[in-house]
């Protein structure tokens, strides 16, 4: 069945307090250039429209033309308009573009001018990214970084959305399919032809190839980059009452996020705050401070304390630089039950009260911002060694984690196989699962899923 032509602006939709300076309304199916004749040449609506139409301009080549209301000849804007050939465009389709001035009025007059053809219909979400998967022009982990990269809302998010988008996923998770299919072939091959004296050592190669490629898949289950890249790393600010916690969050924030009182055990709850550092999405949490207490309200409070110092990526002591800090480090960094030297970090604040100094501690003054800058350096430097671990690209869907656990356990059920009929279905399964994240293995209802949370125009 002929496909529709759809259209969509592929800019941000303006409004009265920000008026785009150029907005881009696509279209794409087999009568985007129709389209264009009938929206830019007076009385084509009329005549009709050839696919040599000489008032069609060269492919690829922007032109200016008056943009009409097809149905009255009315000129609604004067922009650039260009269109671009099948198979060789974004969607594998005929595509248009109008880039026109980006008022509302503009805008909405053009949308309607489109709708008037009565050949084109709005495009659904994420309608032209699924269009180019289903024309092969990308597979699924391409398409779910677009989706990635118009989310980014850090540097870091940004450069792993683009490198997926060049094919880094693609190429680890084709490669795991190579293999598998290769181990696959040697077990038809001992099925189909039972009689034949197949190349010695075939079963050892067999078997190795499956745990290398359970190991691998094991390991990439096991990285949390991924995890982290989306939801952010979460970083936990622990110490006992009144050490400037919640003054430390409200400086690393910018703003007054936390109350803050020289009342000991003014926090009772967890506050977070989502920051950008050095790139890295960081959810920062400020946590009840730790201490023995009669109050059952700030019991729970010191349990999701602790709780949350236990379940974080990185924790940030903050001791108080006018009491022994020496001791409460050596007591709370013990009870933290995870804490690493390396990465986590000791912040001595207050001290523009009373100095502080010590190997491989921050010192701080949350009043007036000093040590500021070292603090910040070396949290970065601690994010950074959390997410550059590994060579591999990072894991960074729900739906690929799933995928690839299935996958695992059906290769550890064809290492256990008793029959080399069964573990030959066990490891088609799991080529099957692979083949799922990148769109090899076809399942309509899955497309669905992955596309209907694209913005409409992409």
């Amino acid at each position: 069945m002929t496909a529709a032509t759809i259209y969509a602006l592929g800019t941000p939709a303006p409004s009265r307090a920000a008026p785009g300076a150029v907005s881009v309304i696509r279209l794409s199916g087999p009568r985007a250039p129709e389209a264009l004749i009938f929206l830019t040449e007076p009385k084509a609506f009329e005549r009709g429209y050839s696919a040599r139409d000489p008032s069609l301009p060269e492919p690829r080549r922007m032109v200016v033309r008056g943009v009409l209301d097809p149905a009255t000849g009315e000129e609604i804007d004067r922009g650039l308009v260009v269109w671009f050939e099948a198979p060789h465009t974004e969607t594998g389709e005929m595509m248009a573009e109008l880039h026109l001035h980006g008022g509302r009025a503009v805008v909405n007059a053009a949308l309607a001018a489109i709708g008037r053809l009565g050949f084109c219909r709005l495009a659904e979400p994420g309608e032209f990214t699924r269009r180019a998967f289903e024309h092969g022009k990308l597979d699924l982990t391409r398409a779910e970084a677009i989706a990635d990269l118009v989310a980014a809302e850090t540097d870091q998010q940004r450069r792993v959305a683009i490198q997926q988008m060049q094919g880094s996923l693609h190429r680890l998770y084709e490669d795991w399919r190579t293999l598998g299919l290769r181990a696959l072939a040697h077990l038809e091959a001992a099925i189909d032809f039972p009689d034949e004296d197949l190349p010695p050592g075939v079963g050892d190669e067999v078997k190795k190839g499956v745990t290398q490629l359970q190991g691998e898949l094991a390991a990439h289950l096991d990285d949390r980059r991924g995890e982290r890249l989306r939801d952010g790393l979460h970083i936990a600010i622990i110490g006992p009452p009144n050490a400037g916690k919640s003054s430390l969050l409200n400086l690393l924030a910018r703003r007054d996020a936390a109350i803050v009182s020289e009342t000991a055990g003014t926090t009772r709850d967890v506050i977070e705050v989502h920051l950008d550092l050095g790139g890295w999405p960081v959810v920062l949490a400020d946590t009840a401070g730790i201490r023995a207490s009669t109050d059952a309200i700030e019991q729970e409070g010191v349990r999701r304390a602790r709780a949350r110092a236990d379940s974080a990526d990185l924790r940030v002591l903050v001791l108080d630089a006018a009491s022994d800090w020496q001791s409460e480090m050596q007591a709370l960094t013990a009870a933290t039950g995870r804490w690493d030297a390396t990465r986590d970090i000791v912040v001595v604040n207050k001290t523009d009260l009373a100095p502080a100094s010590g190997v491989g501690i921050v010192s701080l003054s949350a009043k007036d911002g000093t040590g500021l800058p070292e603090l910040l350096a070396r949290l970065e430097r601690s994010a950074a060694q959390l997410m550059e671990e590994g060579a591999a690209p990072p894991l960074t869907r729900a739906r690929h984690r799933e995928a690839l656990v299935e996958a695992h356990a059906a290769l550890g059920r064809a290492l256990q196989a008793p029959e080399v009929a069964l573990a030959a279905e066990d490891l088609r399964l799991a080529m099957r699962a692979l083949g799922r994240i990148t769109g090899t293995v076809r399942i309509d209802e899955l497309l669905d899923v992955i596309f209907r949370d694209f913005c409409i125009g992409k």
